[in-house]
């Protein structure tokens, strides 16, 4: 953590290094392989729409013309598309491409990063997100959070 309490990285390093330690499970502890071949390519489609939605909202804010990095200050308040169903599709769209890659590797112990990352992302990341949302954007962003639910 930085001096301000907040992550020194952002989620996308987190996400290549879980990519990195799922790997090394794989290969240094395997555990057991749970997911034979050809099923592991199954894990190509949760790998495929998780970045679809991660890149498709990138646009999305791109087009709003606000600001996609954490803790910065958002220009607007961006509710359509993957957000009419989710606060927080980049990070559940990360999360999903992270299970993805684990149906791909097959073994056991690949499972278990990803729902670290979401712990991580979830403690570190979303209150400080939401609370600025809620500071920026007062009752419109409380009635956002009101008909939208956190994840799904």
């Amino acid at each position: 953590m930085g001096e301000n309490g907040r992550p020194r990285m952002y989620p996308p390093m987190y996400v290549g290094l879980s990519v990195l330690l799922m790997y090394g499970l794989h290969h240094f502890l395997p555990g057991r392989q749970i997911i034979d071949w050809p099923s592991r390519y199954w894990g190509l489609v949760p790998v495929v729409l998780g970045l679809w939605v991660v890149l498709s909202v990138r646009i999305m804010f791109i087009r709003a013309g606000t600001t996609i990095k954490p803790f910065q200050e958002s220009s607007k308040l961006v509710v359509n598309g993957p957000f009419r169903f989710s606060r927080n599709p980049i990070y559940l769209g990360m999360t999903v491409a992270l299970f993805g890659f684990a149906i791909l590797l097959g073994s056991l112990t690949p499972f278990l990063v990803p729902p670290m990352f979401f712990l991580v992302i979830n403690r570190y990341f979303v209150p400080v997100e939401e609370a600025m949302l809620a500071a920026a954007f007062g009752s419109q962003f409380d009635e956002y959070r009101g008909r939208v639910r956190r994840w799904l």
